[in-house]
């Protein structure tokens, strides 16, 4: 099994797939932010993880474990710290003209009921129309799965990629 070198660190996080839920330790150098990671330029191209499991949620009695995991960070649609591991946010509360806008999102079988930071100038709709980023940052994310009754995670920030994911408002 693979071991740590002294500048790296393994912080628990979920990953998910258009089709499965990977819950594992991400390997990283001790100064990473884990919860910004996909969208820093230092984004590795496989999210390498240790102790992983893989979750079918179509077949939820078939769980894979690996020791070791190599997911290809362009599989990934969604990617969060695992609940209980403390994050700091990616913005500044005290920061003008911006407002958190509740959103539900699909992302494959999974559903986040969460919130959008966008211009209190303008609406998701143009937010998401003008956003150039590869990954967004959804709050206060609520997680389930049509298959997986019992499951509801929660994540203080999660982040999506924007292209892989329906966008709806209630």
């Amino acid at each position: 099994m693979y071991e740590l070198k002294a500048n790296e660190k393994a912080t628990p996080v979920v990953v998910y797939t258009e089709n499965t839920l990977i819950h594992g330790e991400i390997v990283t150098r001790d100064i990473v932010r884990v919860n910004i990671l996909m969208r820093t330029e230092g984004a590795p191209n496989y999210l390498h993880l240790l102790n992983a499991q893989i979750i079918y949620p179509d077949n939820a009695t078939k769980i894979v474990k690996f020791a070791e995991l190599f997911v290809p960070a362009t599989e990934a649609i969604g990617f969060h710290v695992a609940p209980g591991t403390e994050i700091e946010l990616d913005y500044d509360e005290s920061e003008e003209n911006r407002k958190m806008q509740p959103v539900k999102a699909a992302m494959g079988s999974f559903f986040i009921d969460s919130k959008i930071r966008i211009s209190t100038h303008t609406d998701l709709s143009t937010t998401l129309d003008v956003s150039r980023t590869a990954w967004l940052s959804l709050y206060e994310a609520e997680i389930t799965n049509t298959y997986l009754s019992q499951m509801k995670v929660e994540a203080k920030m999660i982040l999506i990629r924007p292209e892989k994911i329906l966008f709806g408002l209630v």
